[in-house]
């Protein structure tokens, strides 16, 4: 009988229904972002020309020194960060709370990167990718989520694995 007490006085409380859904909805949009920073990606290290669908501005913000980091292509840096959000997505379903955290900081420095890359391509290139916006606006909605989590998962976060 001590054994069962001792047992569920370390047990972790349980993660809410809505968080669960809120986490299950991050994954699904840090897929979508996954795909389509992948793509960049694979695009940029080929050597090959997006499809943007006859536009020339896509090409224009594809081809700009903005696009990579010395030899690393600044959507490369997509597919990690929206690689990680899907990870933490994933554990933050099964109670671990330091993956709800690092999902945060994660998002929230990708939003500040998506507005530096919507300012340059709105200020500087004077051109947009099609791309560069469904990546923008999946990591607008990735915030809106954040900020929508229930702050009791984000609670008491030390103690959890």
């Amino acid at each position: 009988m001590a054994r069962r007490e001792q047992n569920t006085a370390h047990r972790q409380p349980a993660i809410s229904r809505s968080a669960v859904i809120v986490y299950c909805i991050a994954a699904v949009l840090a897929l979508a972002g996954l795909a389509d920073a992948l793509y960049l990606t694979v695009l940029h290290l080929t050597g090959q020309s997006a499809v943007c669908g006859g536009s020339v501005s896509c090409s224009q913000v594809l081809a700009s020194k903005y696009a990579h980091i010395g030899p690393v292509p600044v959507a490369l840096l997509g597919v990690l960060g929206y690689f990680s959000v899907f990870s933490f997505a994933i554990f933050s379903i099964f109670n671990y709370a330091r993956a709800a955290v690092l999902m945060r900081i994660t998002v929230w420095l990708m939003f500040a990167v998506a507005l530096l890359l919507l300012y340059l391509q709105a200020f500087v290139i004077h051109a947009f990718c099609r791309y560069c916006l469904f990546s923008a606006a999946v990591t607008f909605f990735l915030t809106g989520l954040v900020v929508a989590i229930p702050a009791q998962s984000l609670t008491d976060w030390k103690g959890r694995r």
